[in-house]
């Protein structure tokens, strides 16, 4: 495998919330009352079921609670043996699940209080994702220009399978704030359950939906360049987490071949899909799903026409590679600081 290097950035670990209540001291007395009064007892998703093997690793999983709730886990098994100086944290707790606009703004702030509180304030190699309201724009973008004032947070974070495609001009505000005050859009595998997560309906086994990811990256990615998001917010950088590597360059084709083909419905981009995909989107290293001879991961990367594209992450505590091998085999050592420091830097303005 490729060797790791020290002052590496890691652009993907998930700190867990350990219960509902935890969040409770975070919210206000109506709110606070309201959760114990309703006798809600968690927001866990069907994303990552807890004792699916892929939610965390073997040596990985704690005996008690659930993987990634201890601070001190993550600095045994992540931060400090892979000499990190930066871990970007998103937590994946299933506020986006809430079809309450008003009590899905209460969780996501009390989620973003609890971070900065109990992870942020206690390791300084950490920062943070704001997880925001999406049911209400007018919220979301509220939110994002509250934490916005915590230089920490260096990303604002979003679910690929939410409510609607991501370019709708609805959604501007979100995408205009964040470009305001220097915050990547992270893009996360993962859904709020609202819609089925296949373009088909609903499939029977987890296999189903975690595959089918890739698939909601693809329409999304789409959606935001023939919309023109990045037309009219040029500095806008968007991060696919956990979207997987190896659909990008085919998909580009395809995008490529139809956009010249119909391309006068959309005369607002204005350059090609690679080209827009080169200057404003980044893709998480892990779940890698490349196959694993060194002569296709060389070629993968080739069809891709960039070395700016990766970003290292671990995607901790999710098991996607056992001991210390986050690189796949036959990267470059100057693809290697690339991935794991240049890029992330030149991706996160905040990243200090």
């Amino acid at each position: 495998m490729a060797s790791l290097i020290a002052g590496g950035v890691d652009c993907d670990v998930h700190p867990a919330v350990p219960h509902l209540t935890s969040l409770l001291p975070y919210l206000n007395d109506y709110w606070r009352d309201q959760v114990t009064t309703r006798g809600m007892v968690d927001l866990a998703s069907q994303s990552y079921p807890k004792n699916s093997p892929i939610v965390a690793r073997p040596d990985w999983r704690p005996e008690t609670g659930k993987p990634g709730e201890s601070l001190e886990d993550m600095q045994r098994h992540v931060l400090d043996p892979f000499q990190l100086t930066h871990a970007i944290c998103n937590p994946l707790y299933g506020v986006q699940m809430v079809f309450s606009e008003d009590l899905q703004a209460a969780f996501c702030r009390a989620l973003n209080q609890w971070l900065a509180k109990e992870w942020l304030d206690r390791d300084s190699r950490l920062r943070g994702s704001i997880v925001i309201p999406t049911q209400s724009v007018e919220k979301a973008v509220a939110e994002i220009e509250r934490c916005a004032q915590d230089k920490r947070f260096v990303q604002v974070l979003m679910l690929v399978m939410g409510d609607t495609p991501l370019g709708k001009r609805a959604l501007w505000p979100i995408y205009e704030a964040a470009e305001r005050h220097d915050l990547p859009v992270g893009i996360h595998a993962g859904s709020a359950y609202h819609n089925p997560p296949t373009a088909v309906g609903w499939g029977s086994y987890h296999i189903e939906d975690y595959v089918g990811q890739a698939q909601a990256f693809q329409t999304q990615l789409t959606s935001l360049i023939v919309e023109g998001v990045f037309a009219k917010y040029p500095r806008l950088k968007m991060v696919m987490l956990e979207s997987g590597v190896s659909w990008i360059s085919p998909f580009l084709w395809r995008l490529h071949k139809f956009w010249r083909g119909v391309r006068m419905e959309t005369p607002w981009v204005d350059r090609a899909p690679l080209e827009i995909v080169r200057s404003n989107i980044r893709f998480s290293l892990q779940p890698f799903d490349a196959p694993p001879e060194a002569e296709t991961l060389i070629r993968l990367f080739d069809h891709m026409q960039s070395d700016e594209l990766v970003l290292f992450s671990t995607d901790y505590p999710h098991w996607q590679f056992d001991g210390q091998d986050a690189l796949p085999e036959g990267l470059t050592p100057d693809l290697v600081r690339k991935i794991m420091i240049d890029n992330p830097h030149a991706t996160y303005p905040r990243l200090i």
